[in-house]
């Protein structure tokens, strides 16, 4: 979460920065699962692209825990369920 947090510090402290605004909208691209064009990607200092490869490579590691979070959640909606028809009930 390094790289997010350095984002986010890099944006409230200079909001109208162009380079602010284009992480800005990479962010945006990224939780929409829009688009941003690559070539604003390029207008971008060197640090600020390592920055913004480093935000890409954070964000897919998150979205993974997500679907593993949601996959578990499943999982273990699905075992209680299993757990309660099996269980015979008492009259």
């Amino acid at each position: 979460m390094l790289a997010i947090k350095k984002a986010r510090k890099f944006i409230q402290a200079n909001p109208t920065d162009p380079a602010a605004r284009i992480i800005s909208a990479l962010v945006l691209a990224l939780e929409s699962e829009g688009q941003i064009s690559v070539a604003q990607l390029y207008e971008l200092s060197n640090d600020k692209f390592e920055l913004v490869l480093e935000i890409l490579s954070e964000w897919r590691l998150d979205r993974h825990y997500a679907s593993k979070l949601r996959l578990l959640d499943l999982s273990s909606q699905v075992h209680g369920l299993s757990t309660a028809t099996a269980t015979p009930s008492v009259a």
